[in-house]
């Protein structure tokens, strides 16, 4: 019997088991404060829409993009809802979060968050999701050297924050 070729549904389902969690992570360290449904989300317009996609093979990239849109979108209405100046409320920690939290993870994520938007997504995807330069311009839809740019000056102003800090 020959072997059964793989469904569309089947390549989808195997995506979205393999790369949810790190999608609600990437959601998460991008400042989300509703990252799995960020994530759903990302993964509900793929299958909607990933028959009309150019390169089938860049699925995974259309997540990621998708998920850093979603999540600027979201900030950005977070910014018009809270007109009032004040910290964002915590969320509670998660499991994953408990066994990452020291002293000094807060303070990198406070000074992340400082970073401007281009650079703390290239920082992210760089660096907590440990994509390659070429995956990162993929899912932030630039060239491969303006990618490596992002990140070499997210090093530089992360660096600059923490030191002030101390």
């Amino acid at each position: 019997m020959p072997p059964v070729a793989e469904t569309a549904d089947d390549a989808y389902r195997a995506l979205f088991v393999r790369h949810f969690r790190p999608t609600v992570r990437l959601a998460q360290l991008l400042g989300a404060d509703d990252a799995e449904d960020v994530a759903q989300e990302a993964f509900v317009r793929l299958h909607q829409h990933g028959n009309r996609l150019r390169d089938p093979a860049a699925t995974l990239a259309h997540v990621r993009r998708t998920t850093v849109n979603l999540v600027n979108s979201r900030l950005r209405h977070l910014r018009v809802v809270r007109r009032t100046p004040g910290d964002v409320p915590r969320t509670e920690a998660s499991a994953e979060d408990a066994v990452v939290a020291a002293a000094r993870v807060d303070e990198l994520l406070v000074a992340v968050r400082r970073l401007p938007a281009r650079q703390r997504e290239a920082l992210v995807l760089r660096y907590w999701l440990d994509l390659p330069v070429a995956e990162v311009a993929d899912a932030l839809d630039v060239p491969v050297g303006t990618a490596a740019s992002a990140i070499s000056r997210a090093q530089r102003a992360l660096a600059a924050v923490l030191e002030e800090r101390s």
